[in-house]
């Protein structure tokens, strides 16, 4: 399936999406950090053929979105706000909102901001409290790097411009953050050190939104830990563990039908709030389960 690619204005920034289906039921997708729109294509097309439309949205400094050079353009809740000027360019109500990583957060803010116009919550690799270490370690050296290390990561990009536009999308994602000019990626990673990581624990507390959370262990940047809080502070949440980071790109089988699953109830359910539960993976071949959903081996 092809996506309608579009743009819009916001606070004097142009915005790229990309807009898979029709219909009334609306979902949009943010993307990961420095990542592009084009990471939830997949995922975007078997939504669509469900019948939802769906919006993968470039926020700004990502993609082919706007690329302002000053970092206090950017921040989560910045990030959260964006998807509702999605929303009320394309006049819609109520969206179910979702995202990776950064995208999880900003739609965490999204519901802060406005929670009754999200229809629900897809959280994917959340980043709370247990990850802010890990976080500085891994991203501490990129932010040096892009920032007194331009020249060089402006001859990568240049580099990673001359390889074709196919293949892998993993490497077409990876190739795309490479070719961006490094000073915005920089200000992106600057604004996010020094804004709030997601809405504190008493915001989440009032998030009414059904959320489905998906996390997964051996990942200290996304740690399951953090999955496990967000699912106890909402009070309308699901949490599945996924078997690993990239599950949803090279085996999403399971995890699409979860999402569709919980999408389709989103919708079929507008003013029923979800019990609270656990999903359990699948059991191990000694019968036992892993953490964070089911019982746990005697």
């Amino acid at each position: 399936m092809v996506p309608r690619t579009r743009h819009f204005t916001h606070d004097g920034h142009r915005f790229v999406f990309d807009e898979y289906g029709s219909g009334d039921r609306p979902v949009v997708l943010l993307p990961g950090l420095l990542l592009s729109r084009k990471m939830h294509g997949p995922l975007a097309e078997t939504l669509a053929e469900r019948g939802y439309r769906v919006l993968c949205l470039d926020p700004l400094g990502h993609g082919d979105s706007d690329r302002p050079t000053e970092m206090w353009n950017y921040s989560m809740t910045i990030f959260g706000a964006q998807a509702l000027a999605l929303m009320d360019h394309l006049e819609l109500d109520r969206a179910v909102v979702g995202g990776t990583s950064l995208g999880a957060n900003a739609a965490l803010e999204a519901a802060a901001l406005d929670q009754d116009r999200l229809q629900g919550m897809l959280i994917e690799m959340p980043v709370l409290d247990n990850a802010l270490l890990a976080c500085a370690v891994v991203f501490t050296p990129l932010l040096v790097g892009l920032t007194f290390g331009a020249p060089l990561a402006r001859m990568a990009g240049r580099a990673a411009s001359l390889v074709p536009q196919r293949g892998p999308l993993l490497v077409q994602l990876a190739l795309d953050a490479i070719r961006q000019e490094p000073k915005p990626s920089a200000s992106v990673l600057q604004g996010l050190f020094f804004g709030r990581v997601a809405p504190p624990p008493l915001e989440r507390a009032a998030l009414e939104p059904p959320a489905l959370i998906i996390g997964h262990g051996r990942d200290p940047i996304h740690p399951f830990s953090d999955s496990d809080m967000l699912m106890n502070d909402l009070p309308n949440a699901t949490l599945l563990e996924a078997s690993s980071i990239l599950e949803l790109r090279i085996a999403p089988d399971r995890l699409t039908a979860e999402i569709t699953s919980f999408i389709d109830g989103c919708w079929e359910r507008p003013k029923q709030r979800l019990a609270r539960r656990r999903t359990p993976r699948p059991a191990r071949p000694d019968g036992s389960h892993a953490r964070g959903g089911g019982r746990r081996p005697a």
